[in-house]
């Protein structure tokens, strides 16, 4: 699945070079190139419908990116100095944001990516802007301890980000990461998580070509996305793709097929303490 994330940093390659870029990425076509999506992608199937899913994702794809940079903003603002990038792929923000002095940046992911990545780093010299720890975990199994045994600190407030990673995690294990994410969170920590908006799996999931992103999406987002984070102890705020997509200058200009539900972009800021929601 983590072949997915170099697409993703395709992606973001090909926002960079906007001139009007909602964020700068320069790692972002190394991974592409090494991950052989660059400069352009293999074939892609035929069809009007598979052209909508690719454009639809890759649109999703830079409004979630530009979204997080600005929570991650935030979060070191308000003073925050301990960062977790849960399925962190080829994420490169430890390299392009800029970081108070004392941030400690935790990117947790498998062995493989985590390895591609450090090589294609290697090759382009990058340099972090803060102190970044690489923590070599499957999310699937007790990625805390690991977390733990890396330095991160549970007393002290963490954000913590879940991009495009829920989607491809059945409901139990979405509801157990939760609950370890709570378990690590001191007062004041904040989340930022994108999930399935309800009916994508419908819309692009079905009939997706096996072995594409698509295809391995298995969860949505609960029909009350602030309710049921608020049952982990989260105050939450939730924003459509299409609303924030307008407050950064690129508004979807379809009218929406729907009525519009509970947006698949959140914010949270951790209310209770850690010891009420045992993970």
């Amino acid at each position: 699945m983590w072949a997915t994330a170099v697409g993703v940093a395709r992606v973001r390659a090909l926002e960079t070079e906007r001139e009007d870029a909602l964020f700068r990425d320069p790692l972002a076509q190394a991974f592409a190139a090494v991950g052989g999506l660059w400069p352009s992608s293999p074939p892609q199937p035929d069809g009007e419908a598979a052209r909508r899913r690719r454009l639809a994702v890759a649109f999703s794809v830079v409004i979630r990116t530009k979204f997080l940079d600005d929570l991650l903003r935030q979060a070191v603002a308000s003073g925050i100095r301990q960062v977790v990038l849960l399925g962190a792929g080829m994420d490169s923000r430890a390299f392009r944001m800029d970081w108070p002095e004392g941030t400690r940046l935790f990117e947790v992911d498998t062995a493989a990516p985590l390895d591609f990545k450090a090589s294609v780093l290697r090759r382009e010299r990058a340099v972090a802007l803060c102190e970044r720890i690489t923590v070599a975990a499957d999310l699937r199994e007790d990625w805390p301890a690991a977390l733990a045994a890396a330095g991160h600190d549970p007393a002290a407030a963490t954000v913590w980000i879940a991009e495009g990673l829920l989607i491809y995690l059945p409901e139990d294990a979405v509801e157990l990461l939760l609950a370890r994410i709570g378990a690590q969170s001191a007062a004041g920590s904040r989340m930022g998580l994108t999930l399935g908006s309800r009916g994508v799996i419908e819309r692009f999931g079905a009939d997706a070509v096996p072995g594409s992103a698509a295809s391995m999406w298995v969860s949505e987002m609960p029909d009350d996305p602030v309710g049921w984070l608020a049952g982990h102890g989260w105050e939450a705020d939730s924003h459509t793709l299409r609303e924030r997509a307008a407050a950064y200058g690129r508004p979807i200009s379809t009218p929406p097929r729907r009525e519009e539900r509970p947006g698949g972009l959140i914010s949270a800021v951790r209310r209770q303490t850690a010891s009420r929601f045992p993970g």
